[in-house]
């Protein structure tokens, strides 16, 4: 498969194979969120954005399995330094427990390992002066972590916001804010509180700004005079730096200073959740470096291929044992490909690709005036389209994959867009086209039915 040539390729999707793949697979698994029935066929040919599924379709996948593959498929540095790795058993230890060297010195490994990933987080890290990982199995557990710290650190409360969606073990369930689905008939952790999530400035004026004592929503609670709650009493507020399960809602610039302010004057303990967002995927590292706002704890996860709860040696407490893992810290090959990642990141100048082909494809997503689209937002190459309806954007999801392209939902009527990190200017153009061919397929059925 020739990157520089190659295009989707679909006669019927999903195909014979597909399908009987799914059937099986739905006999042992419980109900969870599948979208489609696309199976990737992993011994087939794949690279960058392109893959093939069992039944010999080549697709383009902008979804990077919800950035969960920010380089796509076969990226060179990532395959030919695992060729090379002779694979042991076992592939994970207690790494809370035990260390592991794969060769070399530990500051320049044969094959780097959970040691040199948490160098690279502190490194990635040290403008806002964390100097310690936490090192998980997952973006859940990484926030799970994180609020865990902060409760360590004092405090009993949270402030999370609508739109969140962090995470689905039961303390992170608590702090979503984006479905009803993901929390409803479960025990939630007491004393979260949850606020607005300012996007525009329509709603930065009339949701979160107020003629309170403290200005905004948050600063009138925590007066110290008028409000309801007292400071101390909180241990974290958690944001994400743009919204994911939300809809790809980038926060108003205002309300990012806002919160900077009522962290310097409460001592509020900052999360940033970066489990989607990080990595390079909106042109910065770290999606909260576009904002004026200080994060005490990142999380990241997905790209990352293990969780990290990065902070300071001030807010991670000291007695061991306070937070541990069998798994977290243990994972070979995983951490190999977190380090691996991160530096092609580094060594491709990809944020750079990002940023250049994200206004690439933002100006091509604005000009076109599609039918049903209302609004085009995100960063990077962390884009979505909010269409008029749902039903149109489940529509449009599923023409697109028709003709070859992957796209996942997000929202209520959002569809957002992730190609790899690397994605050439070529590979946004078909992207694209194949997006507006979907868009008009679907209008043209919809004017037909009404």
């Amino acid at each position: 498969m020739d990157r520089d040539t190659v295009e989707p390729s679909v006669e019927t999707i999903p195909g014979k194979n597909a399908s009987t793949w799914a059937e099986y697979h739905h006999q042992f698994a419980a109900p969870s969120t599948y979208v489609y029935e696309f199976v990737w066929d992993s011994t087939a040919d794949a690279t960058g954005p392109f893959c093939t599924d069992v039944d010999g379709n080549v697709l383009m996948d902008f979804t990077s399995h919800v950035a969960a593959a920010p380089l796509g498929y076969n990226h060179p540095a990532i395959v030919d330094k695992l060729e090379a790795f002779d694979l042991p058993d076992p592939l994970k230890i207690a790494g809370q427990d035990f260390y592991v060297s794969a060769g070399g010195e530990p500051s320049d490994p044969d094959f780097p390992g959970p040691t040199q990933l948490l160098d690279r987080l502190v490194d990635l890290t040290s403008h806002y002066d964390m100097d310690r990982v936490f090192l998980s199995n997952s973006g859940a557990e990484a926030v799970e972590n994180a609020i865990k710290i902060c409760y360590a650190s004092g405090g009993h409360r949270g402030i999370t916001f609508d739109g969140a969606f962090h995470g689905r073990t039961l303390g992170a369930l608590s702090l979503n804010r984006s479905k009803t689905v993901h929390r409803k008939g479960y025990p939630e952790v007491p004393g979260v509180i949850s606020v607005p999530y300012p996007s525009t400035q329509e709603m930065y004026e009339t949701d979160w700004c107020t003629d309170g004592p403290g200005g905004n929503v948050v600063a009138d609670r925590l007066d110290p005079d008028q409000g309801v709650i007292d400071p101390d009493e909180v241990a974290f507020l958690i944001l994400e730096p743009v919204q994911g399960e939300g809809g790809y809602r980038v926060p108003h610039p205002e309300f990012a200073r806002d919160v900077e302010a009522l962290r310097e004057r409460f001592g509020l303990r900052v999360i940033a959740d970066e489990i989607q967002s990080g990595l390079g995927r909106t042109g910065e590292m770290w999606a909260i470096d576009h904002l004026d706002l200080t994060p005490d704890v990142i999380t990241s996860a997905k790209g990352l291929r293990v969780g990290a709860t990065i902070s300071r040696s001030d807010v991670f407490p000291e007695e061991t044992g306070r937070i541990s893992s069998t798994w977290g810290a243990g994972d070979l090959l995983a951490s190999m490909q977190g380090v691996l990642t991160i530096d092609a990141i580094q060594e491709e100048n990809l944020l750079e690709n990002v940023r250049t082909r994200g206004e690439q494809f933002r100006s091509i997503l604005e000009e076109r005036d599609a039918p049903g689209v209302i609004d085009v937002r995100g960063r990077g190459l962390m884009l979505a389209i909010e269409f008029d309806t749902k039903d149109r954007r489940e529509a449009v999801v599923d023409a697109a994959m028709e003709r070859g392209l992957l796209t996942l939902g997000c929202g209520y009527k959002t569809l957002r867009l992730l190609p790899p990190l690397d994605v050439t200017e070529r590979e946004i153009e078909l992207g694209a086209r194949l997006l507006f061919e979907a868009i008009d397929a679907v209008e043209a059925q919809m004017s037909v039915s009404a």
